[in-house]
Protein backbone atom coordinates (compact mmCIF):
# COMPACT_ATOMS: atom_id res chain seq x y z
CA UNK A 1 0.00 0.00 0.00
CA UNK A 2 1.48 3.38 -0.95
CA UNK A 3 1.40 6.29 1.86
CA UNK A 4 -0.57 9.22 1.43
CA UNK A 5 1.47 12.16 0.67
CA UNK A 6 -0.03 15.40 1.98
CA UNK A 7 2.12 18.77 0.71
CA UNK A 8 3.28 21.20 3.54
CA UNK A 9 5.42 20.51 6.62
CA UNK A 10 4.52 18.63 9.74
CA UNK A 11 4.56 20.09 13.14
CA UNK A 12 3.04 21.26 16.36
CA UNK A 13 0.60 23.55 14.52
CA UNK A 14 -1.34 23.91 17.96
CA UNK A 15 1.90 25.51 19.53
CA UNK A 16 2.39 27.88 16.44
CA UNK A 17 -1.59 29.02 16.74
CA UNK A 18 -1.21 29.65 20.81
CA UNK A 19 2.02 30.96 20.50
CA UNK A 20 0.84 33.44 17.79
CA UNK A 21 -2.30 34.06 19.81
CA UNK A 22 0.27 35.23 22.93
CA UNK A 23 2.34 37.67 20.78
CA UNK A 24 -0.91 39.05 19.93
CA UNK A 25 -2.42 39.59 23.13
CA UNK A 26 1.03 41.04 24.08
CA UNK A 27 1.66 43.39 21.24
CA UNK A 28 -2.36 44.70 22.30
CA UNK A 29 -1.24 45.18 26.16
CA UNK A 30 2.39 46.79 24.79
CA UNK A 31 0.36 49.57 22.52
CA UNK A 32 -2.07 50.05 25.22
CA UNK A 33 -4.71 48.80 22.67
CA UNK A 34 -8.08 47.36 23.44
CA UNK A 35 -7.65 45.27 19.84
CA UNK A 36 -5.31 45.07 17.10
CA UNK A 37 -5.63 44.42 13.33
CA UNK A 38 -3.67 41.06 12.15
CA UNK A 39 -3.42 41.02 8.22
CA UNK A 40 -1.50 38.10 6.47
CA UNK A 41 0.42 37.98 3.78
CA UNK A 42 0.57 34.44 1.64
CA UNK A 43 3.44 33.89 -0.82
CA UNK A 44 1.71 34.59 -3.91
CA UNK A 45 0.96 38.00 -2.48
CA UNK A 46 -2.30 37.61 -1.54
CA UNK A 47 -3.61 39.71 1.61
CA UNK A 48 -6.19 39.11 4.16
CA UNK A 49 -7.07 40.87 7.22
CA UNK A 50 -7.92 38.35 10.08
CA UNK A 51 -10.50 37.54 12.28
CA UNK A 52 -8.93 34.40 13.37
CA UNK A 53 -6.61 31.70 12.91
CA UNK A 54 -6.62 27.85 13.97
CA UNK A 55 -4.28 24.72 13.95
CA UNK A 56 -6.80 22.67 11.92
CA UNK A 57 -6.57 20.43 10.17
CA UNK A 58 -2.92 20.50 10.61
CA UNK A 59 -0.12 17.79 8.57
CA UNK A 60 1.06 21.26 7.17
CA UNK A 61 -1.74 22.96 7.05
CA UNK A 62 -3.86 25.87 9.24
CA UNK A 63 -7.18 27.48 8.78
CA UNK A 64 -7.33 31.20 8.19
CA UNK A 65 -10.48 32.88 8.94
CA UNK A 66 -10.71 36.52 6.57
CA UNK A 67 -12.06 39.03 8.41
CA UNK A 68 -16.08 39.10 6.91
CA UNK A 69 -15.70 43.26 6.86
CA UNK A 70 -12.38 43.15 4.36
CA UNK A 71 -13.66 44.62 0.80
CA UNK A 72 -10.91 42.13 -0.65
CA UNK A 73 -12.82 39.09 -2.59
CA UNK A 74 -12.60 35.68 0.04
CA UNK A 75 -14.09 33.21 1.06
CA UNK A 76 -15.05 32.45 4.79
CA UNK A 77 -11.92 30.30 5.29
CA UNK A 78 -8.68 29.25 3.57
CA UNK A 79 -6.82 26.80 4.50
CA UNK A 80 -3.29 26.93 3.52
CA UNK A 81 0.06 25.46 3.87
CA UNK A 82 1.72 26.91 6.80
CA UNK A 83 4.67 27.54 4.89
CA UNK A 84 2.84 29.70 2.50
CA UNK A 85 2.58 32.32 5.18
CA UNK A 86 5.19 34.74 4.08
CA UNK A 87 4.20 37.46 6.80
CA UNK A 88 1.66 38.24 10.02
CA UNK A 89 1.73 42.28 10.24
CA UNK A 90 0.13 43.55 13.66
CA UNK A 91 -1.30 46.72 14.12
CA UNK A 92 -3.44 48.98 16.25
CA UNK A 93 -7.45 48.59 15.43
CA UNK A 94 -8.14 52.23 14.99
CA UNK A 95 -8.86 54.42 11.85
CA UNK A 96 -10.23 53.35 8.93
CA UNK A 97 -9.04 49.41 10.08
CA UNK A 98 -11.13 49.80 13.46
CA UNK A 99 -13.78 47.12 11.99
CA UNK A 100 -11.03 44.36 11.31
CA UNK A 101 -10.16 43.66 15.28
CA UNK A 102 -8.94 39.82 16.07
CA UNK A 103 -10.66 38.48 18.42
CA UNK A 104 -8.73 36.02 20.52
CA UNK A 105 -10.01 32.85 21.65
CA UNK A 106 -11.54 32.83 25.51
CA UNK A 107 -9.07 30.69 27.94
CA UNK A 108 -10.65 27.71 28.81
CA UNK A 109 -12.75 28.26 32.33
CA UNK A 110 -10.43 28.18 35.84
CA UNK A 111 -7.00 28.48 33.05
CA UNK A 112 -4.91 31.26 34.43
CA UNK A 113 -3.35 34.00 32.14
CA UNK A 114 0.55 33.01 31.01
CA UNK A 115 2.67 35.35 31.13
Amino acid sequence: MRELWVPGQAGPHDDFVERLHRQIERFTERVGADRATVEIELVDGARFALAAISPEPGFGFVTIAPHPDDEREAPAELIVPLGSIRRIELDRAEDRRARFGFSLPEPPAGAEARA
